[in-house]
């Protein structure tokens, strides 16, 4: 399912890639956004927000912004502060009216955009979400026990805060811009559990979520940023939403 052109000039689609250590994924994935908003007829940029990698992403994501010019900026910060205030400090640069988040390690592939903006499109979905447990959505290349941990992590958030969605833990959405802008306002949640935190909030204040099925497949370069402070960091945030709501 591939959208409908755009009868408007002023619709644009901003990607916000938070990045850390990413110098051999960013070439790629940047080629794969360009080629699938080109096909569709889509004003684009990708923002790019690096923390400081020490791997020589900063010095990728410059030669890309020449190469794909106007269409990709990078924004740098000092350190490692995380992929929540990443979106923020992302958003602050974007131009578009409609914000994309996905993670720069190619385990979002760009070949579902056009699906969730003809979803968003057709229904007036505030956000569209992609799923990796519902429809013909699955998880590629992670060991049995990744699998459950994460399938786990979702059945408990979905028991305790009943969100409406399927993959309350999945970082690839698409904003209607307002929306996204109203979210940050409302919720302090800045670390791993932001995805979860926004889509609770997005519930509690009425707006509509579609779902769109992605696989998503393990990171192609580079080590997983994912440990167990991470998913301490996680109970503990199904536990705070569970209390603030």
């Amino acid at each position: 399912m591939a959208p409908a052109k755009s009868s408007s000039d002023k619709e644009i689609y901003s990607v916000i890639l938070p990045t850390f250590n990413e110098r051999q994924n960013l070439p790629i994935i940047t080629w794969l956004l360009n080629r699938t908003f080109t096909e569709q007829n889509l004003d684009w940029e990708l923002v790019i927000v690096d923390d400081g990698s020490p791997d020589g992403t900063q010095d990728v994501a410059r030669q890309l912004e020449r190469a794909y010019a106007p269409h990709v900026q990078l924004q740098t910060r000092s350190g490692k502060l995380g992929l929540g205030t990443a979106y923020v400090h992302g958003l602050q640069f974007a131009r578009g009216t409609h914000i994309i988040i996905m993670d720069a390690d190619f385990s979002h592939h760009p070949k579902f955009i056009p699906r969730m903006i003809a979803l968003q499109r057709e229904r007036g979905y505030d956000i569209v979400t992609g799923t990796r447990y519902a429809g013909d959505g699955g998880v590629y290349g992670w060991d049995l026990k990744r699998k459950l941990t994460s399938k786990g992590a979702n059945i408990f958030a979905d028991t305790v805060l009943r969100p409406g969605v399927s993959d309350l833990t999945g970082s690839f959405r698409l904003y209607k811009r307002p929306v996204l802008e109203k979210l940050f306002e409302s919720t302090d949640a800045r670390g791993f559990t932001m995805q979860m935190a926004l889509a609770v909030t997005a519930k509690a204040k009425g707006y509509s979520i579609g779902e769109v099925p992605i696989s998503f497949v393990d990171r192609v370069y580079g080590d997983s940023k994912l440990g167990g402070e991470e998913i301490v960091e996680y109970a503990k945030g199904v536990l705070q939403l569970w209390w603030s709501i």
